[in-house]
């Protein structure tokens, strides 16, 4: 087969479908041929020739040397027209498995398809990145707002996406954690429909296992009580803010009991200076760690039976005791501290206000009106448990917007009609951010415009993430179209192969007899029979082990209603790369050398070269 290296420019990009590489629908005819390529008897025309194999042999023994079997074996190894042994490329595999149909076509699915959903398999370094890549282009030159997150640091997936962005016109947003002087500010609990939202994404990043549950909902309680305080005061929260109130609990209380009562009744604070605390109200509240101020107000507020509902939250949490409440919410303080922390702060908990900071601040909504296109780099790497929890709180609040996309449409509250676009997510190693708020975006994000594509290795990283595996298969449910390359376990090679159908194989023996006459008086003296006998067996259209023997940058896509195609993935020529700015060229440089994510060894993953081989 001829090298699949192509242009950017060279990608098909329509309306109506979406271009997935070169390759053939999978039927019969090809279980068929397959199985007969693999009969013992046929192994003759798909082994290589003995030529071709002292040739290997020959440059791995005289590699770097020099004399005449040095040069030999630079000349054997070479890939020109005139040299009959040469080298496949390293792609690994059975090379049957797409040899088994001599005429390829572009295989493309019906957009129609795409709200219902993608998931990508793969083990690593098999072409997942650089399929997403295909279908990252295609979606930015469609027009419509694309948001990539790679929790791993993948350049050229990140430079790709901003090449395409600048070639269409379009806004681009880089957000890195690994990069924070870089990258662009985004708060993850700045935006909301409901001021709930605030703590579920606090709280849904602690365990809510076992006995671990009933912490969890205090904290939600507190977090939710503080959140509450924060918008009723006019402040939008942030992870510094809340941390902030968290630790100093009664000086947000007293902030509030003062705007409260200022508004509602006026004159409180020369009752309250009047107010004299006995002895044993003063010991009190020494014993419980809180400020005195707040508890002079807390029982003037009694005494009068004033009633509010955030201040009646802010006074059951003043009511215990500091160190035994502490002790209740003591698992919200590691995560706020992790995401609060140096540089990361900066970008996760933004200044509005601050004239001097150039990095540009984004949400999703404003992303959706610009029809721009986001990059979200978590550096997983560095620090997994920040990457789940940004990453988690940034899907629940596209979920948000989702829900009010579905019942308001896009560019409502402003003055003027927006166009009408399509969101498409695309999520790399996604069991690394996959939580509870992944479920609903699956659900229901789909009747929002909301088109999500997930990627990840095996279906049992994400059962592990969950830690369920009905939400796993739940999650499995709402991914309509497979696509899967190669893969390294039986179960998740499975999930393609048990939504095939059998299929029936034919099968050729040949059978002879001879019969003996006992009778002398017969003129033939024996009889002989020779016959070939045809016969149809059942057996499965694809097995997992074919999976598993997938050459590189190879795939069987499941799509539009359960039809299998077997199809190759493209990659694209260096030599058309657009100009990138010399800021991201630098991170892109950074990202290479520490994530070693676009090593020189993956450029020919997903390119077939050609070699004869006899």
């Amino acid at each position: 087969m001829p090298k699949y290296i192509i242009q950017t420019s060279e990608i098909p990009t329509s309306q109506s479908r979406l271009f997935l590489g070169l390759g053939f629908k999978w039927d019969q005819r090809h279980t068929q041929r397959l199985a007969l390529a693999r009969d013992p008897k046929n192994r003759r025309y798909i082994t290589q020739s003995g030529l071709y194999t002292w040739a290997r042999r020959f440059e791995f023994r005289h590699e770097g040397r020099g004399g005449i079997g040095g040069w030999l074996a630079r000349q054997t190894h070479k890939e020109v027209w005139w040299n009959p042994v040469t080298p496949l490329p390293p792609v690994g595999g059975d090379p049957v498995i797409h040899g088994l149909e001599p005429n390829e076509t572009e295989i493309s699915m019906d957009l129609v398809e795409r709200p219902g959903h993608m998931v990508v398999l793969g083990t690593t370094r098999v072409g997942k990145s650089r399929l997403a890549e295909v279908l990252i282009t295609q979606d930015i030159r469609r027009g419509d707002v694309v948001i990539v997150f790679d929790p791993k640091g993948d350049a050229a997936l990140m430079t790709r996406c901003y090449i395409e962005a600048a070639m269409a016109g379009r806004e681009f947003f880089m957000f890195h954690l690994g990069y924070p002087d870089q990258s662009a500010r985004y708060n993850p609990i700045g935006n909301f429909a409901r001021t709930t939202e605030v703590s579920t994404r606090i709280a849904g990043q602690l365990p809510g296992e076992g006995q671990s549950a009933a912490f969890k909902e205090f904290v939600w309680r507190f977090v939710n009580v503080i959140a509450r305080a924060r918008t009723t005061l006019g402040y939008r929260p942030d992870y510094r803010m809340i941390y902030e109130d968290a630790v100093n609990i009664d000086a947000l209380a007293l902030e509030y009991f003062r705007f409260w009562l200022d508004r509602e009744h006026p004159g409180w604070k020369e009752e309250v200076n009047a107010i004299e605390m006995d002895k044993s109200q003063i010991q009190q509240a020494m014993k419980s760690g809180r400020a005195m101020d707040a508890m002079k107000i807390m029982l003037y507020v009694r005494e009068n039976n004033l009633h509010d509902p955030i201040a009646d939250g802010l006074s059951s949490i003043l009511s215990n005791d500091r160190s035994y409440f502490e002790k209740l919410v003591s698992s919200l303080y590691p995560l706020l501290e992790k995401l609060t922390t140096g540089k990361t702060a900066q970008i996760l908990s933004p200044q509005y206000d601050d004239p001097n900071d150039p990095r540009p601040i984004f949400d999703w909504m404003s992303v959706i009106e610009r029809g721009a296109v986001v990059y979200v780099g978590l550096d997983s790497l560095s620090d997994y448990e920040v990457a789940g929890a940004v990453g988690n709180a940034m899907f629940a609040d596209l979920t948000s917007i989702a829900g009010q996309t579905y019942k308001f449409e896009q560019g409502y509250g402003l003055s003027s009609a927006i166009p009408k676009r399509k969101l498409c997510i695309h999520a790399d190693e996604f069991n690394e951010l996959i939580g509870d708020e992944f479920i609903p975006l699956l659900n229901k994000a789909g009747g929002a415009g909301f088109q999500v594509a997930v990627y990840t290795q095996t279906w049992a990283d994400v059962e592990a993430r969950i830690g369920n595996k009905a939400k796993a298969a739940q999650i499995g449910g709402n991914l309509n179209t497979l696509i899967m390359l190669r893969v390294k376990n039986k179960e998740t090679a499975e999930i393609l192969t048990n939504q095939l159908p059998d299929v029936q194989l034919v099968t050729s023996v040949q059978a002879s007899a001879a019969t003996d006459s006992s009778d002398d008086r017969e003129v033939l003296s024996f009889t002989t029979r020779n016959e070939d006998r045809v016969s149809t067996q059942s057996a499965p259209m694809l097995s997992p082990a074919d999976l598993v023997q997938l050459p590189k940058g190879q795939a069987f896509a499941l799509i539009e209603g359960g039809q299998l195609y077997k199809i190759r993935l493209p990659l694209f020529d260096p030599d058309g790369v657009h100009p990138i700015p010399s800021s991201l060229e630098d991170i892109a440089a950074s990202m290479r050398q520490n994530y070693d994510s676009h090593g020189i060894e993956t450029d020919t993953l997903v390119v077939e070269g050609r070699g004869s081989g006899f």
